[in-house]
């Protein structure tokens, strides 16, 4: 075979081949897709963090002094943590270093003078154990700040996620404008 004869050839069987990606719809759909959902997840991300922050705020809650991160505003992720740390650690030297689950549900009654209280019959008088019980409000406060700390590592996942999408969504946009041989 000849050069002219394979270049024709070659020619031939490659041009129908050859096409552009702006013919095909799809590849707009999807840049624009991503691109759209991709700027929804960024600006939800930063409006969950603005949310988070103002909710915190509200509760104008300022960390003790023996805190981690000492007499500060509790308002980002830092902060709720040092506070939730510091809550649980002043819980634990309130119950004997004893956590909810390890505590007896009730506990012996004491009079004012500190002795046992029993019955008629001989038998102690028993009563919920309030120090066990102070472990729900102290697990509802930490609870809280842990679920703030979550809406932060969210909303800071939700804005990277829509920065790659809105990045993928424009290369494809990109691309679409390219030319592609298929072989």
């Amino acid at each position: 075979m000849s050069t002219i004869e394979r270049e024709t050839v070659e020619t031939t069987e490659t041009a129908p081949l050859a096409m552009k990606l702006r013919t095909h719809r799809l590849f707009s759909i999807v840049a624009i897709a991503a691109m759209v959902i991709g700027i929804g997840s960024v600006l939800g991300g930063f409006a969950g963090a603005v949310y988070t922050y103002d909710q915190a705020a509200t509760q104008d809650i300022t960390t003790p002094e023996d805190a981690r991160i000492a007499e500060a505003p509790v308002r980002g992720p830092l902060t709720m943590w040092a506070q939730s740390d510091i809550i649980t650690h002043h819980q634990l030297d309130r119950t004997g270093g004893l956590y909810y689950s390890q505590m007896e549900r009730e506990v012996q009654a004491v009079d004012e003078e500190g002795n046992a209280v029993v019955d008629d019959d001989g038998q102690p008088v028993m009563v919920p154990n309030e120090a066990r019980m102070s472990w729900l409000d102290a697990t509802t406060l930490t609870t809280s700040l842990n679920m703030g700390i979550m809406a932060y590592a969210l909303a800071a996942f939700a804005v990277v996620v829509g920065l790659v999408l809105t990045g993928t969504g424009w290369v494809i946009w990109r691309l679409r404008d390219a030319e592609v041989a298929l072989h």
